[in-house]
């Protein structure tokens, strides 16, 4: 995949999966500092390559009341400082057409969220900004179907291009991880990614508040290493109970050394049985 070696540049490893973590939204500048360092320090030691990931702004909240950002402008530059503190690759999603070209002046991956994956005119004014496009699987939507989305952005010129699976909706009030969407997805020719914790969403809560189940993060995130993702995306934070967006289902950051330790000898051993 020549656009994560261009995208990662030093940091590329094949051998290893890549990461996409952050805290679910940009809060302030200390915490996105904060979770960068201890991330990049992580990454750095497991030669794991790392893509630095907040969201600018929250547009998809179930509840008014929700938490959805401190602005776009002062987000963005929030985002690009971090990056270039750490020389990391950052992203975040955007939300409409209109987004894209302003994202993409401050972002090296412009993320289009699940409930987005189908809408034309976002994906071709993302692939016209030139950036990698990651696309998260919509929860209504099959592996086989995403290769229409993969259509769209490269029909535009742009083949530069991620897809994540983020489970699927089961009910009302909870996801399901399907597997084999991993393989497929991986047969329209592009790297995946698997979404450890927005999978363990239970959305549509009375209380307007979504919630998850994060301590199933670690099992999500070995079986997609075992069934052939190339990347993972965590979403992490210093203290997820007094995170303002998605705290329900995040990683505490002081759990995540431990379980990328884990998740690397799991790869070295699906590549050693991949090899023999």
């Amino acid at each position: 995949m020549k656009h994560l070696k261009a995208l990662f540049k030093e940091q590329y490893n094949p051998d290893n999966f890549f990461l996409v973590a952050g805290p679910c939204v940009v809060e302030n500048e200390d915490l996105l500092m904060t979770v960068a360092e201890k991330v990049s320090g992580i990454c750095k030691r497991l030669q794991i390559p790392y893509i630095f990931k907040a969201s600018y702004r929250k547009a998809n909240r179930t509840s008014i009341h929700s938490f959805t950002g401190v602005g776009d402008v002062e987000g963005l530059e929030l985002l690009q400082k971090t990056g270039q503190a750490f020389n990391l690759p950052v992203t975040s999603d955007i939300h409409s057409a209109a987004e894209a070209a302003m994202a993409a002046a401050y972002v090296d991956v412009l993320q289009i969220p699940a409930f987005l994956c189908r809408q034309t005119d976002i994906l071709l004014a993302a692939a016209e900004t030139g950036k990698v496009v990651n696309v998260k699987k919509g929860q209504f939507v099959s592996g086989e179907a995403m290769k229409f989305a993969v259509e769209k952005i490269q029909q535009a010129g742009n083949n530069q291009i991620i897809l994540t699976e983020r489970g699927t909706t089961f009910g009302y009030q909870d996801l399901v991880v399907d597997y084999r969407n991993i393989p497929i997805m991986r047969n329209h020719g592009v790297p995946v990614v698997m979404d450890c914790t927005h999978s363990l969403q239970q959305p549509n809560q009375s209380s307007g508040v979504t919630g998850g189940n994060p301590q199933l993060i670690g099992t999500i995130a070995k079986a997609a290493i075992a069934t052939g993702a190339d990347g993972l995306f965590i979403e992490t934070h210093p203290d997820p109970s007094k995170a303002l967006s998605d705290g329900a289902n995040m990683l505490r950051l002081d759990l995540l050394e431990e379980l990328l330790e884990q998740l690397v000898r799991i790869r070295e051993a699906v590549k050693e049985n991949v090899n023999a």
